[in-house]
């Protein structure tokens, strides 16, 4: 008689939820947060290309990864957005700035003697450093190299500071 009570028991104690467990919503993929929003402007002004972006045809093949903007020794350079300063330092002998911002794209500015430490908040147009040295294929204090990453990736960071205009909605063909 003890076998005939013990094997329901066990059954009831193996199928029963525990009564510590979490509740999980198991009905769709967890959605993350979409990105903050980030307005962007030009590190310096006016704004005048030396140089422009020139992806490179592969992650270690040559190319401009980034632009080069004209500028006057000592010129200042700010912020493009708001955000964290993730580097401030020399590189290679240059001075870089680094700014993680909240939508995930970071900015670098060199070369530039920085004006911010690593860890520091910035808003957009905060002074970040000043334009002093050379970057190859520019004068000397005659331009400012200005990257942007996404994920890893450069891309152009000219078209940060394009609007989208508006965006609509439209309905997705169905096929099938």
């Amino acid at each position: 008689m003890v076998r005939v009570l013990a094997v329901p028991l066990l059954a009831l104690l193996t199928f029963a939820p525990a009564a510590t467990a979490p509740l999980r919503a198991t009905t769709g993929p967890v959605m993350a947060a979409p990105p903050a929003p980030v307005a962007y402007r030009s590190p310096v002004e006016p704004v005048r290309v030396l140089r422009g972006f020139e992806p490179p045809p592969s992650p270690y093949g040559p190319g401009h990864r980034g632009v080069d903007l004209a500028v006057t020794p000592g010129q200042p350079v700010r912020a493009a957005g708001a955000g964290v300063v993730s580097f401030a330092g020399s590189v290679a002998g240059r001075g870089v700035v680094v700014i993680a911002h909240a939508d995930g794209v970071s900015t670098e500015y060199e070369p530039v003697v920085p004006s911010v430490t690593a860890g520091a908040a910035v808003p957009a147009g905060a002074v970040v450093g000043r334009v002093t040295g050379t970057h190859d294929g520019c004068p000397p204090d005659g331009c400012l190299h200005w990257g942007a990453r996404r994920d890893g990736a450069y891309f152009d960071p000219l078209t940060l500071l394009r609007r989208l205009g508006p965006v609509r909605l439209l309905p997705w063909p169905r096929h099938g």
